[in-house]
């Protein structure tokens, strides 16, 4: 079973509560915006701590150094592909036009032998709440009711 980890961080704006997710990248994702976004997260190993792959992956996914401040665990979601997802919730301002995103290759058309390489996060963005449900990995919407009851 893969399992993945990542950080959602969240601000207060005179707008409410926002959230920072990533649309993710590749062809597949190039033409959604229902489901296609996501905390930024990825893939670890069972001898690694999920925490310590959470950090990992912010800056891997983003260039960025994830920040510091009080982590808030979010739990974990079991999305429908199977995979694991634990996320936590740490308050900053990331400013989406400062990242530089990881890439990834894959075999690009299908079938043609050929590999091109493809951001893992194609752009990021501040979403309030309920924008954020309306374009989130289902599953993860279960991380924003924590965050929303954790913000009471």
């Amino acid at each position: 079973m893969k399992r993945s980890a990542g950080l959602l961080l969240f601000r207060h704006t005179d707008q409410g509560l926002e959230v920072l997710l990533g649309h993710m990248g590749g062809p597949f994702f190039a033409r959604r915006d229902t489901g296609a976004w996501t905390v930024p997260k990825g893939e670890y190993e069972p001898d690694e701590p999920a925490w310590d792959a959470a950090r990992r992956e912010f800056q891997e996914e983003l260039g960025l150094p994830p920040p510091d401040g009080e982590a808030v665990p979010l739990g974990e979601v079991r999305q429908t592909n199977g995979k694991i997802v634990t996320a936590w919730a740490v308050a900053a301002d990331l400013d989406p036009a400062t990242i530089t995103p990881g890439t990834f290759r894959m075999e690009w058309p299908p079938k043609s032998g050929q590999t091109q390489e493809f951001p893992e996060l194609d752009r990021v963005a501040w979403f309030g709440l309920d924008a954020a449900r309306a374009v989130i990995v289902q599953a993860q919407a279960a991380f924003l009711d924590r965050l929303t009851e954790h913000s009471v």
